[in-house]
């Protein structure tokens, strides 16, 4: 299911996996619970996963069909996947059948929002050094994702405090020089003594053959929270080129 980009607010009493995506559109619980009911199987074990670094179209278009619920595209002038060296926003826009986050690193409220509106995004991830403030602006509009570059000695409380009113969910990455995802493998060890009290994006690294490393993470405490992976540059034959088989063999590896 791809949902609208106005937004609604989440629901906090419910626990993260009790509906799947949570929409931005007005549609309240019935939708919610058609939402569940098309993003996970009859166990209830169906993963989401988001292929980030997205600039091919007829990529992009195959991303449905092979079992991905979310298609990233990164709006970062210095990243290697900006996404207009190869894509308009007409493009982007006409993307219908995934769910569409924008990646953005320290833009201003203007951009994002504009982007939002043009591509028809359904999420927003924020990268870089935004505030909270900055990201209670946005999630006014649409769904926010606060993206969090973890060292092994990190406070995790101490640094998402402040933003567990202002966005709708958490991404937890390797920390590096620069923005943006950097490939590195993430210690998932470090999340697993956490309450992290808001859904979560595990990134970092995540690579094929960490199908069996996902699920048995997924039984930790702390993933009761975890509500999709993050992959990208371990899935690529260049910058923003997906391995098509490679992304196949892990979906149908962790999902099957």
């Amino acid at each position: 299911m791809v949902f609208e980009s106005n937004k609604d607010a989440f629901t906090k009493e419910q626990p993260p996996h009790a509906f799947g995506i949570y929409p931005p559109s007005q549609e309240g619980i019935h939708q919610l619970i058609a939402c569940q009911q098309t993003l996970t199987n009859k166990t209830g074990n169906t993963m989401r996963i988001k292929a980030c670094g997205m600039t091919q179209p007829e990529q992009v278009d195959q991303l449905a069909d092979m079992g991905m619920t979310f298609a990233g595209f990164i709006f970062y002038p210095k990243s290697p996947r900006y996404v207009f060296k190869t894509m308009t926003t007409t493009q982007i826009r006409k993307e219908n059948n995934i769910n569409k986050v924008g990646v953005f690193v320290n833009a201003s409220v203007e951009e994002v929002l504009h982007m939002v509106d043009e591509c028809r995004l359904q999420m927003v991830q924020l990268h870089g050094d935004e505030t909270p403030k900055f990201c209670e602006k946005i999630a006014d509009y649409v769904s926010v994702v606060k993206a969090f570059r973890l060292s092994d000695n990190d406070n995790i409380q101490w640094m998402t405090r402040p933003y567990m009113d202002m966005c709708d969910m958490f991404m937890f990455d390797t920390i590096g020089a620069g923005y943006g995802g950097t490939g590195k493998k993430f210690d998932w060890n470090i999340l697993k003594n956490e309450t992290i009290g808001k859904p979560f994006f595990l990134s970092g690294g995540i690579e094929p053959g960490d199908e069996e490393k996902l699920k048995e993470f997924e039984k930790e405490p702390v993933a009761r929270a975890l509500f999709a992976i993050d992959i990208n540059s371990r899935f690529e034959t260049s910058p923003g080129v997906k391995d098509m088989e490679k992304l196949r063999i892990f979906v149908r590896n962790l999902n099957g």
